[in-house]
Order: structure tokens, then sequence, then C-alpha cells
């Protein structure tokens, strides 16, 4: 398998074959991110994405599930993908779902006609990063989105019947904007209703323009206290739509896993319980970890 550079993918994925489409970020400017900056994005070849697959298949007797990456793989021209996903499918028959990373905003910019091509050759799921919903936050930490251009994006999904986790991260407000970031966070989600959620509080990456920021002062780690009364604020204010809750990334406080509604009073218990029994809640510093 030819992959280049560092691999990321979802904790949700473990399991899933891993086939690099793209390399890099098309965006690759987040204060808080430094998964591709060693990387200029750019498309890998289709006929190396074709021996990728087939070499895989000479491996692996039966897939479940595969997860294209790199960041931003649906920025990829239709007519590009396609084949790809086709290719996917008629490798692996057996494949339940077909995943890739993806931005709001490259939802936004295909139409519905063409991501319902994408849905009918295989393409099942897109992991976008939302991050806030808060448009200070989203500036600061350079998103290059909107909450405009995120419900748009949402939207086309939707009418396209393909899945969205979106994630974003407790703290990215800092200590000064908490409660701005998760009100309009909550705010968000409400409006777009991904199917799922995945929530991760905020790890300081070395190197990273928001490391910097820190040393001098100008961004502000929120208190663990904080995160988890974000995590209260969405709990309690999320409305009653249907999605799954991954919040049980290694970096959050409180691990919680389950399908919204059904589950928000029990994990509302244990939110709760952490605040008030956890001294570590009342420290000034938010100890993280990487990605």
């Amino acid at each position: 398998m030819d992959y280049e550079g560092k691999i990321y993918r979802p904790w949700m994925e473990a399991n899933s074959l891993l086939i690099q489409t793209t390399i890099g970020c098309t965006h690759n400017q987040c204060t808080f991110c430094d998964m591709f900056r060693e990387k200029k994005f750019r498309v890998k070849p289709v006929e190396q994405v074709v021996a990728d697959i087939e070499e895989a298949r000479k491996y692996y007797r039966q897939v479940d599930e595969i997860f294209l990456i790199d960041g931003n793989v649906l920025a990829l021209k239709t007519e590009k993908l396609l084949p790809i996903l086709e290719k996917v499918k008629a490798t692996f028959p057996e494949c339940s779902r077909i995943s890739l990373y993806a931005g709001y905003n490259d939802l936004r910019r295909k139409s519905v006609e063409e991501l319902k091509q994408l849905k009918a050759v295989g393409l099942d799921m897109a992991y976008v990063g939302l991050e806030s919903g808060d448009v200070q936050t989203l500036e600061n930490i350079k998103k290059g989105m909107t909450p405009e251009e995120a419900i748009e994006g949402a939207a086309n999904a939707k009418a396209a019947g393909i899945r969205v986790l979106a994630s974003f991260i407790f703290g990215i407000g800092g200590r000064d904007r908490s409660k701005e970031h998760i009100k309009a966070t909550v705010d968000l989600l409400n409006i777009i209703q991904p199917e799922e959620i995945a929530p991760m509080a905020l790890a300081i990456q070395p190197g990273t323009e928001l490391e910097q920021e820190m040393e001098r002062g100008e961004f502000v780690m929120p208190t663990r206290r904080q995160v988890l009364e974000e995590e209260k604020y969405l709990l309690e204010n999320l409305n009653d739509f249907d999605s799954f809750y991954w919040g049980d990334h290694g970096n959050n406080i409180v691990p919680l896993k389950g399908r919204l509604p059904h589950a928000r009073q029990m994990f509302l218990k244990k939110v709760d319980a952490a605040i008030r029994q956890h001294s570590e809640t009342h420290e000034e510093i938010l100890e993280t970890f990487s990605w």
C-alpha cells in the first residue's frame, strides 16, 4: 500500500481499510491542527489509488468498512471520485460502508445531484469538522467556514442521503469565549442535525499556531470545569433529533457513547457527577494529550 506521510483516521474507523486518495488537506490553515502541516495538498493519481485497492484485495479476504484519506477527499472533482468509489465497490462487494473526510464547504460546492451520484456508487458517510458554531471562534481558528456555509453543506448532504458525522471541540473558544462558543455550536447543531456527533476536548498540538498564541498569552486554555460545563450545556440544550453521540475521544474528561436523545439523562448524570466529585475540575489548567 502506497501511504504517504502521517496517516490519520477517526477513532471510529479503527477497523476500516484505509485507502489514501488525496495527499494533505485543501485548507490546512486551522490554528489548532497539525495533521497535514508537512504535506501540500494534491490529488493522488487514480491509477495509484486503483493499484492500492487491488493490492489490498490480495491481503484481505473480508473487508466490511473502507475509509478514504487524507483530508477533504470530497474536494475531488466528482468525475475523479466516481471511478474510485466504483472500483472500491467492484473489488470489495462485501463492503457495507465507505466513508471519507470532508468539509462542509466541500458538501456545499457539490450539487445535490453530484452527491446523489456519489451515494449511488457507494459513498455512505462524511466525517466533517465543524469545530464551533461561533463566528468569532471560527475566525480566530482560521477555519475558513461560516455557520451559513455549514448549514448549506449539511442540507446538501441530507438531500443526497449521505450521513454526516460532525466533530467539534470543547474548549476551542478558550477561557474567554467558552459560553459563546458552546451556545452558538449547540444552536448550529440544532439546525443542521447531523446523524452523528463527535465532540472532543481541545488538545494543544506542538508547533501549531494555537500553541504560539497560547505561549504569547493571546489564547488561554479553558479549565476542566469549563469543558465539563460546555458538555453539560450541549446535552441539556440539543433538540430531540436522532443522532449517535461519540463522546468517547481519549481527551474527553467523561467518556460517553450512545444514541441521543435516548441516552441524554444518563450522560447528564455522569457529567454532573464529574463536576461535583472531581477536585481536578477546579484546577486552572486543562491537561491535554495529542490527537
